[in-house]
C-alpha cells in the first residue's frame, strides 16, 4: 500500500520512518540496478562504461545516474572534460549486498563463454565496494576465525525465537557479532595494518556482509578494507576486465598460502 493510499483511509503518514518506498522505486530500474552493481566494484566508473554495463545509450546512462546522484546512491567526481561516478558510501554497497542475498537468480540464461567467465570470476573473487568478497573474501574471514584474529559472539536470541539451525544460510541480524582480538591487533600490526589509527576512524572496525554468493559472512568494515588495500599494496590482487571482478596474482596465492593458509584453485 502506498501513501496516496494511506492518505486516502485516513491513516497519517509517518515522516520519521525511512522511505524505503523511494529507494525501492529507484532500484526497480533494470539499468539503474546493474550500474549501481559495477559501481560495487569502488571505483569510480565512466558514463560509457556504465552505460555498456547497463546495455542502454550514453544519454539514457546519464538521466539514471542524474536521477541515482539526486537520491544520494552515486556522485560525480570530474577529471578535466570527463565525469566520473562512484557509489556516494559504503552503506550503499552493503545496501545492494544484502538486497542481492533475497534476490531471485538471475533468469537471462548465460550463453557465451565470455559470459560464463565472468560469473565465475565474480563468484571466486570480487570486491564488494572496498573489502572482498565471494569464496575468496569467505575463505578469508574463516581464517582469521580459525586462527584466533576475530573472535565470533553468538548474541542471545529474544524470547520467544527459534534457535538457528546449523545448515541454514547465513543472514543479518543481531545473532552474530565478531570481534578483533589482540592476537589479531598484533598480526594485522606485522602484515601492516594499524588498527589503532582504524579505531581512531568514524568507520566501524569490524563489520560483516553476508556474501551472495557463498551464503556466508566476509569482512567488512575499516578493517576488511584495510586488508583488501594491503593486497593491492603487495600486489597479491589485481583488478580484472569486468567491474567487481579481481584475481590473485602468483605472488597472492602464495601469500594467503603462506600468511593466512588458504589455498586457492580456478
Amino acid at each position: 500500500m502506498d501513501e496516496a493510499s494511506d492518505r486516502s483511509e485516513g491513516r497519517p503518514v509517518d515522516r520519521t520512518e525511512p522511505e524505503l518506498a523511494a529507494a525501492a522505486r529507484l532500484l526497480a530500474s533494470a539499468s539503474r540496478a546493474r550500474m549501481l552493481k559495477a559501481l560495487s566494484d569502488g571505483r569510480p566508473l565512466s558514463v560509457t562504461v556504465l552505460a555498456a554495463e547497463a546495455g542502454v545509450s550514453v544519454p539514457t546512462a546519464s538521466v539514471h545516474l542524474t536521477q541515482l546522484a539526486e537520491a544520494g546512491l552515486v556522485r560525480a567526481e570530474h577529471a578535466g572534460r570527463h565525469r566520473y561516478f562512484r557509489l556516494a558510501s559504503p552503506d550503499v554497497a552493503a545496501a545492494l549486498e544484502a538486497l542481492a542475498v533475497i534476490a531471485p537468480p538471475d533468469p537471462t540464461p548465460v550463453t557465451t563463454l565470455r559470459a560464463h567467465s565472468r560469473h565465475n570470476a565474480l563468484r571466486r573473487s570480487r570486491t564488494c565496494y572496498d573489502h572482498l568478497a565471494g569464496s575468496l573474501g569467505v575463505a578469508l574471514m574463516g581464517s582469521f576465525l580459525d586462527r584466533g584474529l576475530l573472535c565470533r559472539q553468538e548474541n542471545t536470541a529474544p524470547p520467544g525465537a527459534r534457535p538457528a539451525r546449523a545448515d541454514q544460510p547465513a543472514s543479518y541480524g543481531r545473532e552474530v557479532t565478531y570481534h578483533l582480538t589482540e592476537r589479531g591487533t598484533e598480526r594485522f600490526a606485522g602484515f601492516g595494518i594499524d588498527v589503532d589509527e582504524l579505531a581512531r576512524g568514524r568507520r566501524p572496525v569490524v563489520r560483516y556482509c553476508v556474501d551472495w554468493s557463498e551464503r556466508s559472512h566476509h569482512l567488512a568494515g575499516a578493517l576488511g578494507a584495510a586488508v583488501a588495500a594491503r593486497f593491492f599494496d603487495l600486489d597479491w590482487l589485481r583488478y580484472g576486465i569486468s567491474p567487481r571482478v579481481v584475481h590473485l596474482t602468483d605472488a597472492g596465492e602464495a601469500g594467503v598460502r603462506d600468511a593466512f593458509a588458504i589455498e586457492t584453485a580456478d
